[in-house]
């Protein structure tokens, strides 16, 4: 299995910190809103990581924190007349039944930032007494930032490049810093705002210490990756790898990963371009397991564009594994023996599964590739197309079981839910036979398909009759 390591620019064989065991961190969300699409590339992108590490066998330990204080939070906190972790609790709650929908698995630690204060106290005053961190008159404390040496390693920026010739790039500060490149690791308190006890002031931590002290309480000083957008890169995975290599004086993660932009319409997403989409929304509109699928349908390091017509393709992409599931649950059901007992029929069978397990070692192929979902999916797509020429109503029940399960279980890895549990009534069924009729009667073809290809998606089986309309329960 080959990664990009964002840190040495190429694919490097992934060998894990412990045998046999992988330790995982993927920065959260700010939780001061619902999250939006952007947000949920890396959390589909990752979990998928994280599946098909689970799958190769490895024991997975996958951190990923909310981020519960921030200005943010406290200026919606402030605008309600509530108290700042009225506004976490919920955005909190709110993601959780996106990621849910998302078919995003809860990661093993959810740690929350005011929960590991005293951990930001111990690990500052470790930078301290290291030299690598000073106190300001006003108690802020600033991380040394030309007192870590390899700082820039991860970003490939050089310091005085930083200081001299790119401002823009400068991270922000006031004018008590010993050098403009030094950033917060505590802050004092303002007005309305929560805070804390520490040593210098009354006050709370910077944004890029949180995630350094989460990882080294439930992941350890070393890790094996550390993930999220390329929006992240710099300054906050850069402050963090100084502050954790300062602090603990080993390698933070041996390797980084990064997914690409998303883009709307070709178009950055904003509020001001009037393009900006929550999970939320798009779940008005789609099922979020064409969302997760449309994330999939490229490589995550690159960038991705949003936009109707791709979503479409998606869905369609989508429909056809779940119909080719829905179908084969249907032959299954109805299959006339368990096993093939023409001699002839039953070779045939086991070479036809002998040449399925060859697609499956293509999607191996393309997810130890750097995690490859586009090939990954094509992979599954051929698996489909196979199925759908080879399974039919004179097939074994145990070979089509076979068909069935290679499919779920290389969706499953992707994160892709293919089998539909139907909710639908039965008289709310009778409703759409009777308006397909109608359609049909009217010659409106398409919408006659339409609603035959969504019951066959929640698995109602229509069959036209001599007597009329059949319907049955895949």
């Amino acid at each position: 299995m080959k990664i990009y390591n964002t840190m040495s620019g190429k694919k490097e064989e992934f060998e894990p910190v412990k045998e046999g065991k992988v330790s995982m961190y993927v920065c959260g969300p700010t939780v001061y809103n619902l999250i939006h699409i952007g947000n949920a590339r890396p959390m589909i992108v990752f979990d998928t990581v994280r599946r098909y590490m689970e799958y190769k066998g490895y024991d997975v330990n996958y951190v990923s924190n909310f981020t519960d204080v921030d200005d943010k939070i406290i200026k919606k906190a402030n605008e309600e007349g509530v108290e700042p972790s009225v506004i976490s609790n919920r955005y909190i709650d709110e993601c959780k039944k996106d990621m849910k929908a998302l078919n995003v698995k809860p990661a093993t630690t959810h740690p929350l930032a005011t929960n590991e204060i005293d951990g930001m106290l111990d690990m500052i005053e470790t930078l301290m007494e290291k030299g690598h961190a000073y106190k300001a008159a006003d108690g802020t404390v600033y991380f040394r930032t030309r007192s870590f040496k390899d700082y820039g390693k991860l970003s490939h920026k050089n310091l005085d490049d930083l200081r001299g010739g790119n401002r823009s790039l400068l991270v922000s500060g006031e004018d008590q810093k010993e050098d403009p490149l030094d950033f917060v690791l505590w802050k004092p308190k303002k007005e309305g705002e929560p805070y804390w006890e520490s040593p210098w002031c009354k006050g709370r931590p910077g944004w890029h210490i949180e995630c350094s002290v989460m990882s080294k309480k439930y992941l350890g000083d070393e890790i094996d990756i550390h993930a999220g957008g390329e929006d992240l890169i710099f300054p906050h995975h850069e402050n963090e790898i100084a502050q954790s290599e300062a602090a603990n004086g080993k390698t933070f993660a041996k390797y980084w990963m990064h997914n690409g932009f998303l883009n709307i319409d070709n178009k950055k997403m904003s509020k001001s371009e009037g393009n900006f989409f929550t999970v939320r929304d798009i779940s008005e509109r789609y099922d979020l397991q064409i969302l997760r699928f449309f994330m999939l349908s490229a490589h995550y390091r690159s960038p991705l564009n949003f936009s109707a017509e791709l979503m479409e393709a998606a869905k369609n992409g989508y429909d056809r594994i779940v119909t080719c599931v829905s179908n084969l649950d249907f032959l299954i059901e109805n299959a006339k023996a368990d096993k093939m007992e023409d001699t002839d029929k039953a070779d045939s069978e086991r070479n036809a599964l002998e040449k399925a397990k060859g697609f499956i070692a293509k999607f191996e192929e393309a997810m130890d590739d750097d995690f490859n979902t586009a090939d990954a999916i094509s992979s599954i797509f051929e698996l489909v197309k196979f199925a759908n020429t080879e399974a039919g109503e004179q097939s074994s029940r145990e070979f089509l079981k076979a068909l069935k399960d290679e499919i779920v279980m290389l969706s499953d890895i992707c994160g892709l839910i293919v089998e539909k549990e139907s909710d639908i009534l039965d008289d709310e069924i009778e409703v759409l036979i009777k308006e397909r009729q109608e359609a049909r009667k009217a010659k409106n073809f398409a919408r006659a398909d339409e609603i035959r290809d969504d019951l066959l998606k929640q698995g109602i089986i229509l069959e036209d009759t001599r007597e009329g309309v059949k319907w049955k329960r895949a």
